[in-house]
């Protein structure tokens, strides 16, 4: 097994950092879980980058993906999420994007997963527009999987569970810790790999005081709103965590 995963934050394992700072995240997790079901050292690769558009996912992350050497047996790509976070989205286009990819990664003999990012509408500032658009996308990507046998589709922008505010990191668009860990198992799942997905205890919800809101906004909100106006993003001057094959191994 060689997997390579390719998206932005939500792929790169932001809100899932280890003791040294570094991102983990639900892929990193796919590959030990593949280890340890196989009992076979897994080959994996992420060259996912935080803040990245769908089509630069493709331009910068596809091709050098594909031209791994070995080259991989099964690729993951999640995309979308950042474009969706803007005004005037053109859905068409994400559909057109995924499909160019579908293609891309069939032509090269790849087995290819597709995953919807999770739902952070329930805890964001125009929440029901992002549901609204994911909802969408979502449905359009499982059809187009549906017509190549090679694709397998993941829908986490449809788990419910997920949503809830215990599996968010402070800023509401990132999953945590527990949230990647729930991802890694739906994930392994609809591999062939049966795995019960993590699921937290019931507590109460979480408190919307204003003093909270106003930190929330200021820490946040914010800095995300200045860097759209300096045409920044959150992964500039970012490489990938694991651009070449690195050994993962049955723990």
């Amino acid at each position: 097994m060689r997997y390579v995963a390719i998206g932005d934050s939500f792929t790169e394992g932001m809100g899932d950092e280890r003791p040294d700072g570094t991102p983990r995240g639900w892929a990193d997790l796919v590959a030990e879980g593949l280890a340890a079901a196989t009992g076979e050292t897994v080959q994996y690769a992420n060259f996912a980058i935080r803040g990245r558009l769908l089509g630069p996912i493709l331009d910068e992350q596809l091709d050098v993906a594909l031209a791994l050497d070995p080259p991989p047996t099964m690729l993951s790509l999640n995309g979308g999420g950042n474009d969706m976070m803007r005004r005037g989205t053109d859905m068409d286009r994400l559909l057109e994007l995924t499909e160019q990819a579908v293609r891309r990664t069939s032509a090269a003999g790849v087995r290819m997963l597709l995953l919807s990012g999770a739902d952070p509408s329930e805890h964001l500032p125009f929440g029901k527009v992002i549901r609204q658009k994911g909802e969408m996308l979502s449905a359009a990507v499982r059809e187009l999987a549906d017509h190549h046998d090679h694709v397998l589709f993941v829908n986490v922008f449809g788990d419910a569970e997920i949503r809830r505010a215990p599996y968010w990191s402070g800023d509401r668009l990132h999953l945590n810790a527990e949230g990647h860990r729930r991802v890694a198992g739906l994930v392994l799942d609809a591999l062939g790999h049966p795995t019960t997905a993590h699921r937290l205890d019931p507590g109460p919800a979480p408190s919307r005081r204003l003093l909270a809101e106003a930190r929330y906004y200021r820490e946040h909100v914010l800095p995300w709103v200045g860097r759209r106006l300096r045409g920044r993003s959150s992964g500039d001057g970012r490489a990938p965590k694991f651009p070449a094959w690195t050994p993962v191994g049955a723990a």
